[in-house]
């Protein structure tokens, strides 16, 4: 369990505090609903009280259009894609992570990589993060974990380290099959 900061002798807040905590939270950062929720659960009421408020704020800042799962899924996963060049199973793994319902991720992600060239992704990742081609199985291995860890499938790994004429031949491919999503 992480650790949490002692609010010794605070009171909890009040709904309208936690309301403008969440407007200020929010305008400094995107949020999910959970990790919002999260956040202001260190600040409200302990139990049902508390609960009901959160419920209130998350629906009220929702009618203000101030805070939206779908939105937040597709901008993440636009920013991702474009600024930091994953591949769709890291975006995938993000967004779960961030407490985003699984069908609005496979929906948000069938939208945002419908038309990406994997292999032109994964291109671009290697360059922006300035990867050596590789000159021997040791150096072939590190770039193809570097690729995974990115998200990107491994047959788009191989094709691009092909492209890049990488010594692959004598590669253990043995750890390496896709997995079943």
């Amino acid at each position: 369990m992480a650790f949490q900061r002692s609010r010794q002798g605070k009171p909890p807040a009040t709904e309208a505090e936690l309301f403008e905590y969440a407007v200020k939270t929010l305008g400094s950062k995107m949020r999910s609903v959970r990790d919002l929720r999260r956040l202001m659960k260190l600040r409200a009421e302990p139990g049902a009280e508390g609960e009901a408020q959160m419920d209130r704020i998350v629906q009220r800042l929702e009618d203000l259009k101030y805070l939206s799962d779908p939105r937040f899924a597709a901008d993440f996963t636009r920013l991702r894609q474009e600024n930091q060049s994953f591949g769709r199973r890291r975006v995938q793994q993000d967004l779960t992570n961030k407490g985003i319902d699984k069908e609005l991720v496979q929906t948000t992600l069938e939208t945002a990589y419908e038309d990406v060239n994997e292999a032109a992704l994964a291109k671009v990742y290697i360059e922006r993060k300035r990867m050596k081609v590789p000159q021997d199985q040791k150096e072939t291995a590190r770039v193809l974990r570097r690729l995974i860890r990115a998200g990107f499938s491994t047959p788009t790994i191989f094709k691009v380290l092909r492209d890049l004429k990488a010594p692959i031949d004598e590669l253990d491919v043995e750890g390496f099959e896709e997995p079943e999503s």
